[in-house]
């Protein structure tokens, strides 16, 4: 009977330590998910819209989906595809550009992903999977590889840099394809040209090899 007894207070003993420790355990939990970070504030279908900066009409957008988010860091997403134009000063579409995915980070940079295809009013088209727009810095680029057509020659390369207006760009790695014709003359020019030795220098919207 005794043994017994000394037995049954050892599991009640047992059994209040069990429970004191599971008291004290500390629960790791993460935060609660805000409903405002996955879902956006607005959406929109079948828009045209143009947006302005600061106060002037800078380019217009038209898209199926037009998602607004407003928690931090802001952002629009235009998931089933966008068509954009950039007017200058005087209203005039310095380019136009279509993707098939868009992001819009702080209402200041874009994002251009999927098949991205943009043309100047120069009649010039520049293509590639991806594109980048920084709207504060007046600068446009993409690190991956970009095909560039001209009404004279066609230029690819990697690491493509210009200006806002889409008329001063460079590579850093290019390759490209001239008409014979271009590329006779430059040859009897070489033969023509005394050497000098000075670093070959391009103009704006060329590439140096």
């Amino acid at each position: 009977m005794k043994r017994q007894t000394v037995l049954f207070l050892f599991i009640i003993h047992l059994s209040i330590a069990f429970l004191f420790s599971c008291s004290q355990a500390q629960e790791h939990l993460a935060p609660a998910v805000d409903p405002n970070d996955s879902l956006p504030f607005m959406t929109s279908h079948g828009i045209s819209n143009l947006i302005s900066d600061s106060g002037i009409i800078s380019y217009k957008i038209v898209a199926e989906d037009w998602d607004i988010y407003t928690s931090e860091p802001q952002r629009w997403t235009f998931l089933k595809g966008l068509f954009m134009e950039k007017f200058d000063s005087t209203f005039h579409v310095e380019w136009h550009v279509q993707s098939d995915t868009a992001y819009c980070h702080e209402n200041r940079t874009w994002e251009l992903r999927g098949r991205v295809v943009i043309l100047n009013r120069e009649g010039t088209l520049f293509r590639s999977e991806e594109f980048y727009w920084d709207m504060d810095a007046h600068l446009i680029w993409s690190d991956l590889f970009v095909r560039i057509t001209t009404p004279e020659r066609e230029i690819e390369g990697t690491r493509f840099r210009s200006n806002e207006e889409m008329t001063d760009w460079h590579f850093d790695n290019a390759a490209g394809a001239f008409p014979m014709s271009d590329t006779q003359n430059e040859q009897t020019d070489t033969l023509r040209r005394p050497q000098t030795g000075k670093a070959k220098t391009a103009p704006p919207g060329h590439f140096v090899n």
